[in-house]
C-alpha cells in the first residue's frame, strides 16, 4: 500500500497518497461513529441531516445605514433566505456611537450602524421576526444588541418566547485573533454568564453565543488550531456558567458554534466531524451533561474569506461552491455563502443573489442531500478525523495546562501558535509552494475593470444628525437614571442584562452603555506577542 508522498494537510499533518483497509485497523464503528444524531455524533447531530429538509440558508448582510440593510434583508427574504445574518459597523461593535471622535471614518463601512433602539426599528421594518432567524454579529456588545432586538420584537407584538437566533457573543477569540473587545476577559466572562441565564428565561429559543473558530481561521489558524482553541473557550465559557449557579444542562443546550470552511474539502469534512465527537465527550465526561442536547455541537459554517481573491475575483465563485460543499458534508445547520467581490468591497445585490443560488444548488441538484454523512467508513476521511480530532485534543491540553483559555490569553499562547502558523502559509505562497491561482499562478497581464459597491461619507454625517435629534427629544433624567442602574449591578453581583434593557428602553445608545460599563469594569490592554 503506497504510504505518504510528503503531502501534508492545512494542519500540517500527513496526508498518504493511498488509503486502505489497514488504515483503520482496530476502528470500532460503534464507539467512534455510532448514529446520526446519537453520541457521540460523529455523523451528525440529528438523524435525518437534510434528508427532511436543508440546513438554513443564511446570508451576512449590512451596510450603511439600517435602512439600506433593511432594504437588503427584504430582498434576501425575498429571494429564499431562511435566515438573516447582519454585520455591524466597527464602532458598534467596539462600543462606540457614530458621533464620537474615534469613529470617525468608519461608521457604516463593514457593517450597518445602530445606535440606539431607533436604528434598531428601521432595520427590522416590516420583517417577520417571529419567523425568520436572525444572527447577529456582535460581541463585546452582544448583551445590547440582543437587548435592542427584543425590545423592537416586543413593539412588533412578537414575545421573547417566539425569538429565534443567535447573537455571536463569544469575546475570548477577539483577545485571541480578532480585536473588537472591551472589557478585561474575566468582565466580559460575567457579562455572558448574565446573557446565559436571561436567555433561560427570557428567550428560550435564543442561542446565546456562537463560539467562534472562524475568525482565528482568518487570522491564520490550522484546522486544528480552529476548534482546539475554539472548544478551550467554550470549555471556559462553560465553566464561568457553572460558577455563577447555572446547571449545566439549562444552558448548554443553547450554546452553538461557528467554524469556516476551506477549499480543502475533505480536511474540512474530517474537521467537523472531530469537533463533534470531541465536544460531545468534553460535555459528557468532564462537565457531567446528562442531557443529549447539551452534548451536540451544533455550528453555523462560513465560507473562508481569507481564500477569496482579488485578483480575477469570478474565480471565488468555484472557491465558494467548494467550500460551501465541504461545510454541508461534514454537517453544518446553517451556512453563509461569501459573495464572490467580497475581497474587493461591499457585495454588490447580484454577487449576494449569486452566494444564495450556489447555497440552493446544493440543496436541490445534487444528491448529497438524500443521505445523511456520506463520507462515513471512508478510509480517508475517518483517518483525518482520529488524526484531527488526537491533535486537537492535544493543543487543547496545552490551553488547559497554562490554566485554561483565559489564562493563556493573558500569556498570549493562542495569538503567537496562531500567528506562526499563519506566516508559515504567506512565506508558502510567496515561495511558490502553495498555488493560490490568479494570484501566484494562472494569472493575467492585465485584470478587467470591477466597479464595486461603495459606502457614501454622507451616512456619517447623518447618523450623527440622528444622535443629536435623539438626545434632544428624550427624557435624559430617565437615561441617566438607568444608566446609574446599570452601573450598580455591574458593580455587584445582580445580572446586569435587566437593568441595560430598561436604559435602552428609554433611548440610551449603544456606546452610552458601553462607556457606563467601561467605568465599572475598564477596559483590556493586550499583552505583546513578538
Amino acid at each position: 500500500m503506497a504510504d505518504s508522498t510528503g503531502a501534508r494537510s492545512e494542519s500540517d499533518l500527513p496526508i498518504k497518497a493511498v488509503y486502505g483497509a489497514d488504515a483503520l485497523d482496530g476502528f470500532d464503528a460503534e464507539a467512534r461513529l455510532g448514529q446520526p444524531g446519537s453520541y457521540p455524533f460523529t455523523r451528525g447531530v440529528y438523524p435525518t441531516m437534510y434528508t427532511g429538509k436543508p440546513w438554513t440558508m443564511r446570508q451576512y448582510a449590512g451596510f450603511g445605514t439600517a435602512k439600506e440593510s433593511n432594504e437588503r434583508y427584504h430582498q434576501l427574504v425575498k429571494a429564499g433566505t431562511g435566515g438573516l445574518s447582519v454585520a455591524f459597523d466597527l464602532p458598534t461593535q467596539m462600543g462606540y456611537d457614530s458621533d464620537e471622535p474615534i469613529a470617525h471614518g468608519e461608521v457604516g463601512k463593514v457593517g450597518v450602524a445602530i445606535d440606539s433602539i431607533d436604528d434598531m426599528r428601521i432595520l427590522f421594518d416590516d420583517l417577520p421576526l417571529d419567523k425568520i432567524s436572525t444572527s447577529m454579529t456582535i460581541n463585546a456588545p452582544g448583551s445590547t444588541l440582543l437587548l435592542l432586538y427584543q425590545l423592537v420584537a416586543e413593539e412588533q407584538g412578537v414575545g421573547g418566547d417566539q425569538l429565534t437566533g443567535t447573537i455571536q457573543n463569544d469575546v475570548l477569540k477577539e483577545y485571541i485573533a480578532r480585536g473588537t473587545y472591551i472589557y478585561p476577559p474575566r468582565e466580559s466572562l460575567r457579562l455572558i454568564a448574565d446573557v446565559f441565564a436571561y436567555c433561560h428565561t427570557e428567550l428560550p429559543r435564543w442561542n446565546t453565543i456562537s463560539i467562534s473558530g472562524y475568525h482565528m481561521a482568518e487570522a491564520g489558524a490550522t484546522p486544528v488550531q480552529e476548534i482546539a482553541f475554539t472548544l478551550a473557550n467554550a470549555m471556559e465559557y462553560v465553566r464561568a456558567a457553572q460558577a455563577a449557579g447555572l446547571d449545566v444542562d439549562d444552558f448548554a443546550p443553547r450554546l452553538s458554534f461557528f467554524f469556516v470552511a476551506r477549499t480543502t474539502l475533505l480536511e474540512e469534512v474530517a474537521k467537523f466531524r472531530a469537533a463533534r465527537r470531541i465536544w460531545a465527550r468534553i460535555m459528557k465526561e468532564q462537565f457531567g451533561a446528562t442531557n443529549p442536547k447539551s452534548m451536540m455541537l451544533r455550528f453555523h459554517t462560513q465560507t473562508a474569506g481569507v481564500q477569496l481573491t482579488a485578483q480575477q475575483p469570478e474565480v471565488n465563485l468555484v472557491r465558494v461552491a467548494l467550500q460551501g460543499l465541504g461545510a454541508v458534508l461534514g454537517g453544518t445547520q446553517s451556512l453563509h455563502t461569501n459573495s464572490f467581490d467580497e475581497a474587493i468591497a461591499l457585495p454588490t445585490e447580484k454577487a449576494a443573489r449569486l452566494a444564495l443560488r450556489t447555497q440552493q444548488v446544493i440543496a436541490y441538484e445534487t444528491d448529497v442531500t438524500k443521505t445523511v454523512d456520506p463520507f462515513a467508513g471512508s478510509y480517508v476521511v475517518e483517518s483525518m478525523t482520529d488524526d484531527i480530532e488526537a491533535a486537537a485534543l492535544a493543543l487543547i491540553q496545552q490551553v488547559e495546562d497554562k490554566g485554561g483559555a483565559v489564562a493563556a490569553i493573558e500569556q498570549g499562547f493562542q495569538k503567537s501558535e496562531i500567528e506562526r502558523s499563519a506566516y508559515r502559509v504567506q512565506l508558502e505562497i510567496d515561495e511558490g509552494e502553495r498555488t493560490v491561482v490568479g494570484v501566484n499562478r494562472y494569472t493575467l497581464d492585465e485584470e478587467e475593470a470591477y466597479d464595486p459597491l461603495r459606502v457614501d461619507p454622507q451616512i456619517e454625517l447623518d447618523q450623527r444628525e440622528r444622535l443629536q435629534q435623539l438626545r434632544a427629544e428624550r427624557d435624559n433624567d430617565a437615561v441617566a437614571a438607568a444608566l446609574s442602574a446599570l452601573q450598580a449591578a455591574a458593580r455587584g453581583s445582580d445580572n446586569v442584562l435587566y437593568p441595560m434593557r430598561e436604559a435602552l428602553r428609554v433611548r440610551a445608545t449603544g456606546g452610552e452603555v458601553a462607556h457606563a460599563l467601561r467605568e465599572v469594569w475598564g477596559v483590556y490592554q493586550p499583552r505583546e506577542t513578538f
